[in-house]
Parts: C-alpha cells; structure tokens; sequence
C-alpha cells in the first residue's frame, strides 16, 4: 500500500492514460460500474482529492475479491480455445501486505492464473500451460515509493501537472461516487489527439484510505470497458505471509521475461540513433521510409542486447504512433513457434503474416528477405496491415 498510495503526481496520471498493470505491487485493482448503493465522499477539486490520496493513512493490508473481465480480443482474433483467465475473464481474491508484496489469485474454466510479487520480481503461474512467468519490476529506490510521506507534492504542484496534462488530454474533476461499498473518487481522463483505438480511462480509489479501488480502460464510442479488474469486497487489516507467499508446481515451464523497462541502466546499445547508425549497428538495410501510411518518421533506435540487436523504427505521435522492431530472422523466435505463429495468417504482398487483433489495437509479425518484422499500433486490422504492405 505504500506503493499504492506514494505514487509521484505523474505515475498516478500515466495510470489513468494507461492500461494499469500488475506488476510493481499492483498498482491498480479495479474497476466496476459505479454504484449508487453506498456511501460517497464530499465532493472536492480534483488536485485535493489526489493528494489525500496520497498521504492517506497506510492500511496494514489489503484483502479483496475481484473480478476481471477482458473483452479485448473480438472474435476470429485468436485461433482455438483460449486457456487462460488472463485472456478470457475470472474472478478471484487479492491479498497485499503493506512492505510491498502481495498475489493475485484469478480463478476460471478457462484455467487459473496466480500472480505473486515483491520487491525484486513478478511471477505469474498460468495453470492452462502449467507455465511461470517471471520478471522484475523497476528500480523505484527514487521513486516517491520510498520517500517520506511528507515528500507527497503540493495541491499547486499537481493542479499545474493537471494544467499542463489538459493541453493533451480532457480530464473530468473528481467525481464522489462507491465502489464495493467504499466511498470513493472517480476521474476519467480521454486523449484529445493521437489516441489510436483508446476512448479513455478511468481510476476510482477510496477516499478514506487512497487505495486504487477502479481501473477502466475503453475504446471511442464505447460505454462498456475493454479490461475490467473490479473490486467487489475489500477489508483492510493484516496479512499473513502464508497468504502471498505461493509457490508454483515443480514440473512447471518457466520463461525469464527480464526486467521491465527502468529496472536497469540502459545499454549503450540503446543510446545509438538514427537511420545510418542503426544500420551500420544491426548489419541489414533497415526499411524505414521518410512516412508510412501518413505518418511522419520520427525515431530510429537502436534496441535489444548484443546478441539480439534490432532496429525499432516510431511513425507518428503518441497513443496514435506506429512501432516496427526489425532484426535478423535468426534472432527472431522461429517462425514455426513464434510468440504470434499460431494466430490467424495475413497475406502481405506474397508474405504470409501473422495478426493479433485486438479492439485496442494491432500487432502483426512477418519475415522477409532473411529479416523478421513486428508491427504493433493501436490501429485497426485494415489500416496495420496497409501499413505492413508499405514497409519497404
């Protein structure tokens, strides 16, 4: 909860313009439907109900039932039976302790998830593959996360970080509203340009204790959410260790996915910029035209470690950019087993593709000429696959 509620001004607004994540301490549990059942708070300016959020007192735990609900993948995205609640849907509980750790049980037919975490590393235990995912989360040794609590930044210091956000984005005030019979905040916040396929978000957090109660996260034009994490009952009071200290089967497959982007220093590998460098850096020609379907070229970087160098290429502008990662096919997984080889086939100009379509946006990998490509945008299936086809 110290991380939950520690958070600086602008990791809390990249929550609400982001897809909450659980890795770190899970920071974001939640969203339902608001209800009008419960108690709400006062109303209050949107920067005042933040920073009581922020130095609300700390809870000693958390223990939740949830429910998550994933509408992301339409029909025909994927190929076969999904076998996994992160993928399909579940309910389930959550236990977190207030030193930082804390897991996540999700429970469906379509198999069990549990997602443990710390300090230093994330775990995920997906029963349908009997697979373990680990990771580490980010360094946040400077984060606020282990600041004082009297280091929580001014009303007038996050009113001007909300001033400047609503030049990019519409933000609503801190509307009072429950959730799970908790009197809480809600705040949605839309991007006004370049938001790709993302409507908006929401956050809603207990007004009394600041904890993350809600996280939504829609497409335009749409009054139901994509992903949905909902808070159905919460208490607060102490954790036993035994309760987020879970160990997966022996006989599971593990997969190392790393640190997360800011757990480590970067390499030098990834301060190298620029179409020549980066070609000279890889040892291909990098195909990266001055635009591709309208979008202006912006970045060419040099990405990956020594031994998996590839050339990240950026189109556009924010929420609305393009992203294409190109390295050799030999350092790519092999096509036959690769991350998307099992999804629906695409047709790109003789090559044969494979495409992730999601209402959020669209990721399609393919090999040519001995290179292997990945694009991914928050764009529709037509206007991805266009883009693919103009990649020269």
């Amino acid at each position: 909860m110290k991380f939950l509620r520690t958070l600086s001004t602008s990791r809390l607004l990249i929550i609400l313009a982001t897809i909450a994540l659980l890795a770190g301490g899970g920071a974001a549990i939640a969203v339902a439907a608001a209800r009008a059942n419960g108690p709400t708070p006062d109303p209050k300016p949107l920067a005042q109900a933040m920073r009581d959020a922020l130095v609300a007192p700390e809870p000693e735990g958390i223990t939740a039932r949830i429910k998550f609900t994933n509408t992301l993948f339409p029909s025909g995205s994927l190929i076969g039976k999904v076998g996994s609640a992160l993928m399909s849907g579940a309910s389930g509980r959550l236990w977190m302790t207030n030193d930082g750790r804390g897991r996540l049980e999700l429970q469906s037919e379509a198999g069990d998830v549990q997602i443990v975490w710390h300090g230093t590393t994330v775990t995920v235990y997906d029963a349908s593959s009997n697979t373990v995912y680990r990771a580490r989360p980010p360094d946040r040794s400077e984060s606020w996360a282990n600041h004082d609590r009297g280091a929580a930044p001014s009303i007038t210091r996050i009113s001007d970080f909300l001033s400047k956000l609503t030049t990019r984005a519409s933000v609503s005030e801190a509307e009072p509203t429950d959730v799970a019979g908790r009197p809480a905040y809600r705040v949605t916040i839309a991007p006004k340009h370049d938001g790709g396929l993302l409507g908006s978000a929401q956050l809603a957090w207990d007004a009394v204790r600041g904890v993350p109660l809600r996280v939504a996260i829609y497409a335009p034009s749409s009054s139901s959410p994509v992903l949905e994490l909902a808070v159905t009952d919460i208490s607060y009071g102490p954790v036993a260790s035994s309760d987020v200290v879970v160990s997966p089967p022996p006989g599971a497959k593990t997969i190392d996915l790393g640190a997360f982007a800011g757990a480590r220093p970067p390499e030098p590998a990834s301060q190298v910029s620029g179409l020549q460098a980066v070609e000279a850096a890889v040892g291909f020609r990098v195909a990266a035209p001055d635009s591709l379907v309208g979008l202006p070229r912006r970045d060419v970087r040099l990405v990956g470690g020594a031994d998996s160098r590839a050339a990240l290429v950026v189109y556009g502008h924010d929420l609305g950019a393009i992203l294409i990662v190109e390295r050799k096919a030999h350092l790519a997984a092999p096509h036959s087993g690769g991350l998307l080889s099992s999804l629906p086939p695409v047709s790109l100009d003789g090559h044969t593709g494979h495409e992730l379509a999601t209402q959020l946006g669209t990721v399609i990998e393919w090999q040519r000429d001995g290179i292997a490509y990945v694009l991914a945008g928050s764009l529709p299936p037509a206007a991805a696959e266009a883009a693919a086809r103009a990649l020269k």
